[in-house]
């Protein structure tokens, strides 16, 4: 009797297999590879006045630290050596309990520099284990009755030891290379914390300014109000974080989520926002690091910006 040949395997299943290993290449990849590929982004922007020297600002955002997390940290340290005139930090520095452990460890190098920082929610609320499908479901919701952060201390450091100015609905007027920029900002928009009817009176509090300073609004969730209202305030360039530059993207298109209303051609990088005939530069950081229950990166590696503000044509 002839045994009859082995029959094909089904195209479904051939198919089903195939995507399955590209998933698995690709969890592997996002998960232990990309998110350990750190890269400095360089960009410039027309933001200053005729005649002003170049700004160069080192933008940090969103570290999530955690203690254990030094690869990370020794990244962030390295920063210290492209010799950034200003530091802009914007938020959700704290990943972990003891997370302000690994920060001193990052951020000790940048001490001196002159610099600002705003809150996002994980300076604040410790992070909680959450199922990570339902980024891409919408917005982030706030918790109840969230667990805290020891905010006080992070700040005291960023001030007292750093030598950074607290923005959170505040102004403030810096001296950088021996010439004065105001800024301002507001504490995390994603949780409604931002107050911009206080900066009207925070930048009154500054006196007048100077001729030919620049002013800058930082805010860590780049909502449209806040982006409007800074806009409105008169900044000349804007800078933001949060959206982690949708930290699981599609190659050759991008964010899929912003986690907020900004659009998603804008959840990361530098563009321009416009609001009632005037435009200012923002740029949306993507972060360096993560959820450390959402421990991965797919097409959006962790960054830091140094952004150079040169005079308008």
């Amino acid at each position: 009797m002839q045994v009859g040949a082995p029959r094909a395997a089904h195209p479904a299943l051939i198919a089903l297999g195939a995507v399955g290993a590209v998933g698995a290449a690709a969890a592997v990849w996002g998960i232990g590879i990309e998110r350990y590929l750190f890269t400095v982004r360089e960009v410039r922007a027309e933001a200053l006045p005729a005649g002003a020297e170049p700004l160069r600002i080192l933008h940090l955002s969103d570290a999530h630290m955690a203690p254990w997390q030094r690869r990370k940290q020794d990244w962030l340290a390295s920063l210290a050596e492209l010799q950034p005139d200003l530091i802009v930090n914007t938020g959700d520095n704290l990943g972990h309990e003891d997370g302000l452990q690994g920060i001193r460890r990052a951020f000790a190098p940048l001490a001196g520099i002159p610099g600002v920082f705003v809150h996002g929610s994980n300076d604040v609320n410790v992070p909680t284990p959450r199922n990570p499908l339902r980024y891409f479901a919408g917005p982030s919701q706030k918790i109840r009755q969230p667990a805290l952060l020891d905010t006080a201390a992070m700040d005291d450091y960023f001030t007292d030891e750093l030598g950074w100015a607290d923005l959170n609905n505040a102004a403030a007027r810096l001296t950088v290379r021996g010439a004065p920029v105001d800024l301002f900002g507001v504490n995390d928009a994603h949780r409604d914390w931002d107050r911009l009817d206080l900066l009207p009176d925070a930048l009154a509090g500054l006196g007048p300014r100077p001729d030919g300073a620049p002013v800058l609004g930082v805010t860590h969730a780049p909502y449209q109000r806040v982006l409007n209202g800074f806009v409105d305030l008169g900044a000349d360039a804007i800078l933001g974080g949060h959206t982690h530059g949708g930290q699981v993207c599609l190659p050759g298109y991008g964010a899929l989520v912003a986690n907020c209303d900004i659009p998603l051609k804008q959840a990361k990088g530098l563009s321009t926002w416009t609001h009632d005939g005037r435009s200012a530069p923002l740029n949306v950081s993507a972060g360096c690091g993560h959820s450390i229950y959402a421990p991965v990166r797919f097409a959006c590696r962790p960054e830091a910006t140094l952004l150079t503000l040169t005079p308008r044509a």
